[in-house]
């Protein structure tokens, strides 16, 4: 989705949450101006459980004093019975995580949430860096190197959006 070539960047879509933990509803468009991290992740996925949401943790912590807002998206794809609000609030608390998090929105007679749709994820963990101006500037699958996910949010940050 992102390119580095010049071509014209698409602008992110918006989140379809159906609800938040550690935070009031979010949306982009209220978020313009800032960089937005969104950790699309599962509690059951082991890819997000060992790395990608708390390297996400990480990044909400490290960045708080910044312009970076961190959003996890639990984002349900299988095993839906296994994965309710419910279970969902265990895990965050278990886990102590403090970005705020959103539940993806049920698909309409689809087994894929609504913004995992949207944004064309193939599955969890999944980062998305939204730039300043709402353009997506990287869309990534899987495990991110801790490094290469810190340039990727230093250079956003340094960026003023236009």
């Amino acid at each position: 989705m992102a390119t580095d070539s010049g071509e014209q960047r698409q602008i992110a879509p918006e989140l379809a949450v159906a609800k938040w933990f550690n935070s009031e509803p979010l949306t982009l468009a209220q978020l313009r101006g800032r960089v937005v991290l969104v950790h699309a992740f599962q509690m059951l996925c082991p890819g997000c459980v060992a790395h990608g949401t708390p390297q996400a943790e990480r990044a909400h912590r490290l960045f708080k004093n910044t312009d970076l807002c961190v959003i996890g998206l639990h984002t349900v794809f299988e095993h839906h019975d296994a994965m309710t609000p419910t279970a969902l609030a265990a895990f965050i608390h278990e886990y102590r995580l403090t970005m705020p998090i959103g539940v993806d929105r049920p698909g309409d007679g689809s087994p894929l949430p609504v913004t995992m749709a949207r944004y064309g994820m193939r599955g969890t963990p999944t980062a998305i860096l939204i730039g300043r101006s709402g353009e997506i500037l990287y869309h990534g699958f899987g495990a991110e190197d801790d490094m290469a996910l810190g340039a990727l949010i230093a250079s956003a940050l340094a960026t003023d959006g236009s």
